[in-house]
């Protein structure tokens, strides 16, 4: 069972932007639920079925995604059909890294990054931390 993901904060349909990396996290969470790999149509019904998203959004959406290996591509006639290789996580993991690397200072980086992470997020940082510190 596919289920089309609501709109998420900064959605252009409630009419604003939507933050860096959300399309592509909600195609790769689409093509993750999908039980076959989908053409860049299908993927833009399961986005939105009301049409605001364009073809050429998701179609730009997919090629970056293929670029950079996390979704597969095989032609399907004139088209193509997408499948997923990683899940949103770790495009998101793969964005902090990125960026995490671009900065020479990355203790600075990283205390300003967990300084604005809650409570909730802080502990199980730390619980992460500290499940590969064991031996």
């Amino acid at each position: 069972m596919s289920t089309t993901p609501p709109p998420a904060e900064g959605d252009p349909a409630e009419g604003k932007r939507r933050r860096p990396g959300q399309l592509e996290a909600q195609v790769v969470t689409i093509l993750v639920e999908a039980a076959r790999p989908l053409t860049p149509g299908e993927v833009r019904d399961r986005l939105d079925a009301s049409g605001a998203l364009s073809y050429s959004a998701v179609v730009t959406t997919l090629t970056r995604l293929f670029d950079k290996g996390a979704v597969t591509r095989q032609r399907d006639g004139r088209a193509y059909r997408y499948g997923a290789i990683r899940d949103a996580a770790a495009l998101v993991a793969e964005r902090m890294s990125r960026l995490l690397v671009a900065e020479p200072d990355h203790t600075s980086v990283l205390r300003r990054f967990v300084s604005t992470l809650n409570e909730r997020d802080e502990q199980i940082l730390r619980a992460l931390l500290n499940e590969d510190a064991d031996p």
